[in-house]
Parts: C-alpha cells; structure tokens; sequence
C-alpha cells in the first residue's frame, strides 16, 4: 500500500521561511517524479514544483527564486525548502508521486500559513 507521508508546515511569518518534507513508502515500483502541489478553499490545485529523477526541476514562476526542490532518492523522499515566504504562499501544500506502471498517488497535505 502506497503512503506519502508529509512534513514540515505551520505558520510562519512573512519573510521567513520553512522546509517540507515528504516520504514515498509502500511500492515496489520506482517513482519517476515527485512534486508539491497546493490549493487554497475555491481555488483549483496548483502546481508549485516537479522533480524527475533525472535531476530537472521545474517551477511555477510566482515560486521561481524563492523555492528549491530536491530529492533523495535512495529514500524516496521530497523536500521542498521555501524562502522569502509571502502571505499569498498561504495554502495545503500537497506531495505528489508518479510511480513507474501504477501511476500517480498524492498525500493528505500539511498546512502552510504566512501571517504576522
């Protein structure tokens, strides 16, 4: 049984900043690609960054700068370091993973809240 297990949210002051975390477990498949999602009440899910395991990465751009993706993959685990954090990054972040024949599996999501 696949698990994503998330990390890392909470509030946070403007400008400051706060790391997620998130482990894949439960597959024998290898994840192609993982990524944070994040969606606001009334407003559809967006995509906040990718990682393949090849190593590229991509951004939506009102993170692009502020935001780092990386992987390790002997754990199957995702970070997403977020920096010069602004109120609209206010939202539930969500992981993503895209496992080889079985397809795609999300987490349940960790709050982040940017407030002072």
């Amino acid at each position: 049984q696949v698990q994503l297990v998330e990390s890392g949210g909470g509030l946070v002051q403007p400008g400051g900043s706060l790391r997620l975390s998130c482990a894949a477990s439960g597959s024998m498949y290898s994840i192609y690609a993982m990524g944070w999602y994040r969606q606001v009440p009334g407003k559809q899910r967006e995509l906040v960054a990718t990682v393949i395991n090849d190593g590229r990465t991509n951004y939506a751009q009102s993170v692009k700068g502020r935001f780092t993706i990386s992987r390790d993959g002997a754990s199957n685990t995702v970070y997403l370091q977020m920096n010069s954090l602004k109120p609209e990054d206010t939202a539930v972040y969500c992981c993503n993973a895209n496992f080889l024949r079985i397809g795609a599996f999300w987490g349940q999501g960790t709050q982040v809240t940017v407030s002072s």
